[in-house]
């Protein structure tokens, strides 16, 4: 109770303070003159307090003295670009890591003398620990009690000191240090325990020459839609997850984005994949669930709200627009270069990003600038990027060689030839909001270092004007977007040595004859960025599945049903976004292709059994199924034989027209010439002549004369035979012709003729009656002949 009840702002004496400081420092000194024994010498340091870089995540521990140290935190520090009449404010914590208590504990305040130069501002950022003599004192009359601490206790502290009391007499940059004293029961002692340093940037009056920053303010996500859509007629899009949603939902990153940065001085650097994502969005949509199912999606009216506030803040700003889905340009000039058409997707993405900002944003936008990974370049990056039309190319300074030549930061703008300028970023400025910034101690430390560094650019040649670039990391957290919402609205409110300034301005600015303009070899290219680059393998693949899908644009009624899904799902498998993801941008191109591929599977010819073929010309049909939801047109389908002399194809080549959700049977006429077996082959073939699909083979076995024929030419030929006979039985019974001229034999008296047993060949005469049935018989035997053409049999068509 009695420690809540001292007040954190309560001041010590002024005299008591001076007297202890004057002890601490005799009995530090002493060791150095020898004046103690080995012992005392020997006696551990004062406490350390770690310095975390902009974004680190933890602090290391400080150097333990007497078996504990105390932790500095600094959560706030306002204003972070003070005026001579503000009142400093400075809140934190104090952490005891070690092992004992602390009793009349002390903040304090400690402003050191200005740094000359950025250089002098990263040693001193590199300090940790407390050095008498080179920290400098602390501020009399301005400090806050924590009078106990105990072991792994956490206690919060403020500062509030008039910026004219800090006595800031020169302008440029202070070492700001807040240390935290105390006793220890082995050093019954005031001692610093811990210590936090961080920069406080001053200046009283307006450069004649300000600085003009150019702050790259990224909306870029990663992919989120897949290639499938429903076979509706809306097409409804499937999204690979709800990720996007709860990104652009109140208090996600990409509504956070819009929000911190309606109101800042910046180029918004837009992926137009990211804004068709949100689109499609805004109306019904499906969300994958895995097991290949799906739910319906939620955020329509959160993504229309999202649009809608993305429209309203970049109204009065500049836009550029990265080509469609932000294909990783570095990768396809190290790896894609080999396979064909690799470069031909930059081109297509840059005019799909034109017409999706256009159609989205209503607002004026460029595609003029290329911004590989990290802005790390070399000779065949740059001549990729500018491939597709860009003239300008977003760098780090990290590439030039003058960052460690020049005494000073050039200007951003460097003609590289060819037509074509290096926008060129500050690499410290640009990597100051890396990291983990969830912390508000890390964070207010990078808005400080930050600033700090804007105004020593400043300083560093007062009369020469010149542009910097700031291009942070393309996906920043919400953490690391609030810092540098924090930074850019500081340094836009005290304007005294910086000015804000669009990308073309930057780009357009007079460059600096003094820097580096030579762009690196590509051996010069990080290494660690190159190993996190698309394989080779991975462009093939892309290249395989956009040739299938261009012959399946070549045969479908309504090619844009599947032009739009699965050519900017190729796109999206370029991103940069899966750098560092090799698994999963590999199931990424393998979901694109298995669609396609199961796609194409939707039409296919219909397995046929073995036919038998009667006579010499018969029809075989073929059916083609089309499982798709919209007609095909521009198949060919071929049939060939395997013994063109068995069966002949009349037609072997026959159009396929196939309503969706139908089959068609196209038949094809065949002539016979011999007996036999032969197999057929059916393969569908696009206009080009490439197959399509799997072939399908059956057996046709052929029989030109069947025995039907051969029954007809049999009976024919019996009643030819059969007719024959009788004649010749007639004939042989008549005998010899007789003479016409001959008188007729006299019959004898005993041989009297008969009329009931009379034989009408006895008298060499055919009876009237059997005369007339052989006449008929033998009309008849040369009308069937006749009708037969002396043939034996027809062949009998047949349709099967």
């Amino acid at each position: 109770m009695a420690e809540a009840a001292e007040k954190q702002h309560t001041q010590t004496a002024p005299t008591t303070r001076r007297l202890r400081r004057a002890a601490v420092a005799v009995l530090t000194a002493a060791p150095l003159l020898g004046g103690l024994p080995p012992a005392a010498a020997a006696a551990p340091q004062p406490a350390t307090a770690p310095v975390a870089a902009p974004g680190d995540a933890t602090r290391a521990p400080a150097a333990p003295q007497d078996g504990g140290t105390v932790e500095v935190e600094l959560t706030e520090l306002t204003p972070a670009v003070p005026d001579e009449d503000d009142i400093l404010t400075i809140s934190g914590t104090v952490t005891n890591n070690g092992r004992s208590r602390i009793t009349e504990g002390v903040v304090d305040l400690r402003v050191g003398a200005t740094l000359d130069s950025r250089s002098a501002m990263n040693q001193a950022a590199e300090r940790t620990g407390f050095t008498p003599g080179v920290d400098p004192a602390a501020l009399d009359d301005h400090a806050a009690k924590v009078p106990t601490l105990a072991p792994g206790v956490t206690r919060p502290f403020t500062l509030e000191v008039p910026v004219g009391d800090l006595g800031l007499e020169s302008s440029g940059i202070h070492e700001l240090g807040v240390s935290y004293s105390g006793h220890t029961p082995s050093q019954p002692f005031e001692q610093v325990l811990g210590i936090q340093r961080t920069f406080l940037p001053w200046q009283t009056s307006e450069m004649d020459k300000r600085t003009r920053f150019t702050y790259l303010w990224p909306l870029i996500s990663s992919s989120h839609l897949t290639a499938r859509t429903e076979a509706d007629e809306q097409q409804t899009p499937i999204f690979r997850s709800d990720d996007l949603e709860e990104a652009i939902a109140p208090g996600g990153r990409l509504q956070q984005m819009v929000q911190l940065g309606k109101d800042l001085p910046v180029t918004w650097v837009v992926d137009p994949d990211l804004l068709a994502s949100v689109h499609a969005m805004t109306q019904p949509y499906e969300v994958r669930t895995g097991e290949g199912k799906t739910k319906p999606g939620r955020a329509q009216a959160t993504a229309r709200q999202w649009l809608s506030d993305l429209t309203q803040a970049v109204e009065e700003d500049e836009v550029v627009a990265l080509p469609f889905a932000d294909p990783d340009v570095a990768s396809l000039a190290h790896r894609g270069q080999a396979v064909p058409d690799a470069l031909s997707r930059l081109r297509s993405a840059t005019t799909l990003a034109q017409k999706t900002v256009g159609n989205i944003l209503y607002t004026d936008f460029s595609t003029d600038f290329a911004w590989p990974v990290e802005g790390a370049v070399d000779t065949s990056v740059v001549d990729v990027a500018t491939s597709a039309g860009a003239d300008h190319v977003i760098a780090s300074s990290e590439s030039f060689s003058d960052t460690r030549n020049l005494p000073y930061t050039p200007a951003a703008a460097r003609p590289i030839g060819g037509g074509t300028t290096a926008v060129v970023a500050d690499q410290g400025l640009s990597e100051a909001f890396e990291g983990d910034l969830t912390h508000a101690g890390a964070s207010t430390l990078a808005v400080q270092k930050f600033v700090a560094h804007t105004l020593a650019i400043g300083m560093q040649v007062p009369g020469k004007q010149r542009s910097v670039l700031v291009a942070p990391q393309r996906r920043p957290t919400v953490s690391q977007a609030r810092a540098m919402a924090e930074a850019i609205e500081a340094l836009d409110t005290h304007d005294r040595w910086a000015q804000s300034a669009d990308l073309t301005e930057t780009a357009n600015a007079r460059p600096d004859a003094s820097a580096d303009r030579s762009v690196p070899r590509p051996g010069g290219y990080p290494d660690r960025l190159r190993e996190n680059e698309l394989p080779t393998e991975a462009f093939r693949q892309i290249h395989s599945t956009q040739g299938t899908l261009e012959d399946f644009l070549d045969i479908l009624a309504e090619p844009d049903r599947l032009r739009a899904p699965v050519g900017t799902a190729t796109d999206r498998a370029l991103s940069t976004s899966w750098r560092g993801h090799p698994g999963a941008a590999r199931d990424y191109r393998e979901s694109v292709q298995d669609y396609l591929v199961g796609l194409t599977g939707q039409i296919e010819l219909i397995d046929k059994s073995d036919l038998t073929l009667s006579g010499r010309s018969a029809t075989l049909p073929v059916t083609v199924q089309n499982n798709l939801a919209q007609k095909v047109d521009g198949l060919t389908l071929h049939l060939t034989s395997s013994r063109s002399i068995g069966l002949r194809i009349e037609d072997r080549m026959q159009p396929v027209v196939v309503d969706g959700g139908h089959s068609q049977s196209i038949k094809f006429d065949t002539t016979a010439k011999a007996n036999g077996r032969t197999t057929v082959t059916a393969q569908l073939f696009t206009k080009d002549g490439k197959p399509w699909g799997e072939p399908v083979s059956f057996q046709v076995k052929v029989t030109s004369i069947t025995s039907t024929v051969l029954l007809v030419i049999a009976a024919g030929v019996g009643l030819v035979v059969l007719a024959g006979i009788r004649m010749y039985t007639q004939r042989k019974r008549r005998g010899p012709a007789a003479d016409p001229d001959a008188p007729l034999p006299e019959p004898s008296g005993d041989d009297e003729p008969s009329h009931s047993h009379e034989n009408p060949e006895t008298h060499g005469t055919q009876a009237p009656d059997d005369a007339e049935q052989a006449g008929e018989r033998e009309q008849d035997t040369r009308k069937t002949d006749a009708g037969n053409g002396g043939r034996t049999g027809t062949g009998e068509k047949v349709d099967r």
